[in-house]
């Protein structure tokens, strides 16, 4: 559907569902980076609670398992929610990174001190290199190194890999 609306009406729609913690934006993080790509100053908006556009949507587990795409968006969202949770208790912040070369880090937490962690959310195995090759990538060209380089999975087990970046399912987590 191609469906025009005033912008002042969608942000009002948008203000109206952030209200009622329906849907919330996670900031583009802008610590100091050593690096000529300009970093993405759009926020990612997301649901706080992945259950509602799946309602609406009419999805199933059934047709979940046949969109992995849609439902690697929905495990992100489900772990941008843990993560928050997590962090609001020793006072972090969450935020995501991008640039214009197309590195993404997921998530990153924040605290105070200005120490950080690097968090990439991946449904399955087959995209953990990658992951953390890009984890790597961002802490190569920030200036204040990371406390922690984790990827966060809907696998069984937990470990480090050689490079140091941490693989953890989503289950393991806890404040």
């Amino acid at each position: 559907y191609d469906v025009a609306v005033n912008p002042k009406t969608f942000d009002t729609y948008i203000n109206s569902l952030k209200r009622l913690f329906i849907i919330e934006d996670v900031l583009p993080w802008s610590q100091n980076i050593r690096s000529s790509a300009r970093l993405r100053k759009g926020s990612k908006r997301q649901f706080v609670d992945p259950s509602i556009p799946v309602a609406a949507l009419g999805l199933s587990p059934d047709k979940l398992k046949k969109d992995f795409e849609t439902l690697g968006f929905l495990f992100e969202s489900i772990v941008t929610r843990d993560i928050r949770v997590y962090a609001e208790e020793i006072g972090g912040t969450v935020y995501y990174y991008n640039d214009t070369t197309g590195l993404e880090i997921d998530l990153i937490v924040e605290l105070k001190d200005g120490s950080w962690a690097g968090i990439e959310v991946k449904l399955g195995e087959n995209e953990v290199d990658k992951a953390s090759a890009n984890l790597i990538k961002l802490a190569n060209i920030s200036t204040v190194k990371p406390s922690l380089l984790m990827i966060l999975t809907n696998t069984q087990m937990a470990y480090q890999r050689p490079d140091g970046v941490y693989v953890i399912p989503l289950g393991c987590l806890k404040p």
